[in-house]
């Protein structure tokens, strides 16, 4: 129900500034996941989560980066934080971390080579892991 996913939206909007990384990336995932675009929230989750970025782990910041490219939500700023963090977290990502996050770069056409360079670098460590 749209009023739903709005409602929710609004509420979420006024309490940003209490969500963990978890709770930015699973709330910009479930609009994303279901073809929801919510420019506002989107917005405002890309500010809170360029403030937290140190402590997203590699599935927040692949998931977050994600559901940014799947809406084609355009938001260089948060691109940026998120390839700094990844690039010092690359070791822990895995496989379906790295893929996803270097497809939503490509996607959005957000040119990070030292991110790639990362990723590629422990994606031939980890190639076994791949399907």
């Amino acid at each position: 129900s749209p009023d739903l996913f709005n409602a929710v939206a609004d509420e979420a909007m006024k309490k940003i500034s209490t969500f963990n990384s978890q709770d930015i990336a699973n709330t910009v995932w479930s609009y994303a996941t279901v073809g929801r675009a919510s420019p506002d929230l989107f917005n405002a989750a890309a500010d809170e989560a360029m403030v937290k970025m140190s402590t997203f782990n590699s599935q927040h910041i692949s998931n977050t980066v994600w559901s940014y490219a799947t809406v084609g939500h355009a938001s260089p700023d948060l691109f940026n934080a998120a390839a700094e963090e990844a690039i010092k977290k690359i070791s822990t990502f895995n496989s379906q971390a790295i893929s996803n996050t270097v497809w939503s770069y490509a996607t959005v056409g957000h040119v990070s080579p030292d991110l790639f360079n990362a990723a590629a670098e422990e994606a031939i460590k980890k190639i076994s892991t791949f399907n």
